[in-house]
């Protein structure tokens, strides 16, 4: 009878209505796996987190996290990548693990975009671009005009060779001609501590570890370095403004292993895309300075091949390899 029933009532309904049920065909039978591959407390585990439970509602399964460290990301992806493609593992994992480990590192257990089903975008880690007072410059123009005219004179600090923070900085000398000086640390506190400290005088990093900073006045807060502006500083320009094309936009997404049912990947963004505009879910992440940014799976997969080849062909030419 409840089979009947359910007939009755997809025959009776309106034809736009049935696409939803039709997503929920994909059977899921057993909690699913979501794989973090970095480790507890950083900002993916925190999204892994958050969506969780919305996600296990929504899905009727149990979505149980779990951290798989190591090798930049890549142990925990290589899990997904050799997953089977029935949505039992899913990955959250950042733009460097699928769009520029494969150019820094001379081995990869896995491709970062053959091997994958994209499912949804999940955000932006909004990315700044910040300096040392003691450099006599108000704006990105007035920065590069400095820059030019005192080569080899500033100093950008990154985490380390590969990091974003590293290319972030090589991309505007490559787009800009101006030559600057890379000193590279061991993670990102002891970068930006150098250049609050004036060691450094240029440091791109993520708006959760620099803008205390700013906002006591120890940097000064340039631009950041999306393609559109941050929607909490909306008066902030992006560096793109000033150099055209240019665009480091660091997020993060959810993936299957490649071979997804279509349907079921339709589905997971759908149900992703929805969990991600809960006010309260876009409120915290937004406090961490992560801007969600809905896609559908076919731009997202735009997305991933174009950074893909982007960021590789620049790594390549510049010669950078992971520390």
């Amino acid at each position: 009878m409840a089979d009947l029933s359910r007939r009755l009532l997809l025959m009776s309904a309106p034809a736009g209505v049935l696409a939803a049920p039709a997503l929920a065909q994909a059977p899921l039978t057993r909690p699913i796996r979501l794989i973090i591959p970095w480790a507890p407390g950083g900002t993916t585990d925190i999204l892994g987190r958050i969506v969780a439970e919305p996600l296990s509602q929504a899905l009727g399964q149990p979505v149980l996290v779990e951290n798989r460290t190591g090798a930049s990301g890549n142990i925990g992806s290589d899990v997904v990548a050799k997953a089977a493609p029935d949505g039992q593992t899913l990955l959250f994992g950042s733009m460097s693990t699928h769009a520029m480990n494969h150019a820094l590192m001379r081995s990869m257990p896995f491709d970062g975009v053959a091997d994958f089903t994209p499912l949804a975008m999940l955000g932006f880690a909004i990315n700044t671009m910040v300096i040392h007072p003691s450099v006599p410059a108000q704006t990105v123009p007035e920065f590069i005009a400095y820059a030019r005219a005192n080569p080899e004179k500033i100093a950008y600090a990154s985490s380390g060779p590969g990091s974003t923070n590293h290319l972030c900085a090589a991309l505007l000398e490559n787009m800009t001609g101006i030559r600057m000086v890379h000193v590279s640390y061991r993670g990102g506190q002891p970068a930006v501590t150098d250049t609050v400290g004036g060691q450094t005088q240029l440091f791109f990093s993520a708006a959760t570890q620099t803008m205390p900073h700013v906002e006591g006045g120890r940097l000064r807060l340039l631009a950041v370095t999306e393609g559109a502006r941050w929607s909490r500083q909306p008066n902030t320009p992006t560096v793109g403004e000033s150099v055209p094309g240019y665009e480091m936009g660091v997020w993060y997404g959810a993936f299957g292993p490649k071979g997804m049912d279509p349907a079921l990947q339709q589905r997971l963004n759908v149900e992703l895309n929805r969990i991600m505009a809960i006010p309260a879910i876009k409120e915290r992440l937004g406090g961490m300075g992560v801007d969600w940014a809905p896609e559908s799976t076919e731009a997202f997969s735009r997305r991933l091949h174009a950074d893909a080849e982007k960021w590789g062909a620049l790594i390549r030419r510049l010669g950078i390899e992971a520390s």
